[in-house]
């Protein structure tokens, strides 16, 4: 078990890293192209990233989650779940496509964008909020595959997409002259690789899923995305914290501290994206040992997944606060002293938030796996959102940004200490 348990949780941090580093290719490629506002544009649009992202990821994994428990348990339900997953994300995505396509100027200025932001960003927040579909789907497919036995195919479908954006970003960015647009069309082509990837094993012979159809159930809908409130948390946390960051940060330092906040909320997503592949890689297994009633396997998972977060915990902050400038530099292709001196306090203090977060979304991930959904959700509404928001304010008022960098800390460590107290009192 221990193997298996190394083998998943490696695939899926690896295929989540993938997935960040596109967005850290966008960053690079951005700021060289449009300097520190086009960093502004895209740390803007990243809570609409995150926002599309979360309900992708909620209905994708949790609708995969209950087919493999359902499935572990022998039930004869599980024929529907993958194109009910489908059909949901498509009609969610709406929304956002509307918004895209008639009124990216006004997304922007809602996110807190001035005149200069608004005219140099609409095309790519047009452009990325029209293909959203391709985004929320691609969850689907990458959770059910990953549930269905082949999470070697996922690793690879999502390590594709990646090197397809980085690639096509420098492509269409500079040889091609698109600037921030470029930016945008590879990014909306990046899942579509990844969904053809999954495809392979999907439509394959030794695939478990099956593509039936039948009318929209808005109660399998809110079961499976009870479910998958931890997948949505481990997405939307990050959307929730920029977009409080962003509008703090906005009036105390301005456009620059809006971008040195960019270098900081790009770096932590590989971070986030590594404690998220540790608690999906984990989630497979402890649904289907959950699914069959071992008890003891479903605790030793548990273990084993709190070890490897703690191991990792500990070495990302050493690899930040050793290499703060030369993380920042990466992003700071102007030279601009005013982001380097901001973003060189900002990364060190918040990533000491990471000391608790990788061990929060792995319990939150445990719940959900467990078919816990109160505590899932629980923990996840003060992780995602409510012990954010609280500190961020509170702390900005007292010790201005210093307070907003350690806010995302003392929120970790509330939301632990609310976690256990429920582990606790389930014993």
């Amino acid at each position: 078990m221990k193997r298996q348990f190394f083998r998943y949780v490696f695939q899926n941090v690896a295929g989540m890293i993938g997935v960040s580093v596109y967005i850290l290719a966008d960053t690079f490629f951005i700021s060289v192209c449009s300097g520190a506002n086009g960093i502004t544009v895209l740390n803007l649009a990243l809570p609409i990233y995150g926002l599309i992202f979360a309900i992708g990821s909620m209905v994708g994994v949790g609708s995969a989650t209950r087919y493999a428990i359902r499935k572990a348990q022998g039930k004869k339900d599980t024929d529907f779940y993958f194109t009910q997953a489908v059909l949901w994300d498509c009609v969610l995505s709406i929304p956002f496509m509307l918004l895209g396509i008639f009124a990216p100027e006004q997304v922007l200025r809602f996110m807190g964008a001035d005149a200069v932001i608004m005219e140099l960003g609409k095309c790519y927040v047009r452009i990325f909020m029209t293909a959203t579909p391709l985004f929320m789907v691609n969850y689907v497919f990458t959770a059910f595959t990953r549930n269905d036995n082949a999470p070697t195919t996922a690793m690879v479908g999502s390590i594709a997409g990646s090197l397809f954006n980085i690639v096509f970003d420098y492509i269409f960015m500079f040889p091609m002259g698109f600037g921030l647009t470029g930016a945008a069309l590879a990014t909306v082509f990046s899942p579509v690789i990844t969904s053809l990837v999954c495809c392979v094993h999907c439509l394959g012979k030794n695939s478990g899923i099956r593509f039936l159809w039948k009318l929209p159930s808005p109660r399998q809908l809110f079961s499976c995305c009870g479910l998958g409130v931890s997948a949505f948390v481990g997405e939307m946390s990050s959307a929730v914290t920029t977009t409080i960051f962003n509008f703090l940060i906005l009036g105390i330092a301005g456009n620059v501290g809006v971008a040195a906040y960019g270098v900081v909320a790009n770096l932590s997503l590989i971070a986030m994206a590594i404690f998220n592949g540790i608690s999906q890689g984990v989630q497979p297994l402890t649904s289907k040992s959950y699914g069959h009633g071992n008890r003891d396997e479903v605790r030793t998972l548990l273990k084993l997944g709190i070890f490897v977060s703690l191991a990792v915990e500990a070495v990302i902050i050493a690899v930040v606060w050793n290499f703060t400038d030369t993380l920042v530099g990466i992003f700071n292709s102007e030279g601009n002293e005013s982001l380097l001196y901001l973003a060189h306090d900002g990364l060190r203090l918040y990533f000491l938030g990471y000391l608790f977060a990788g061990v929060n979304i792995l319990l939150v991930s445990y719940f959900a796996a467990t078919a816990r959904v109160k505590q899932a959700f629980v923990a996840s509404v003060l992780r995602g959102a409510l012990a954010i928001a609280i500190c961020a304010v509170v702390m900005a008022k007292l010790w201005g940004i210093y307070g907003v960098w350690l806010s995302f800390l003392v929120s970790e460590i509330l939301t632990l200490v609310v976690i256990l107290a429920m582990c606790r009192n389930k014993n």
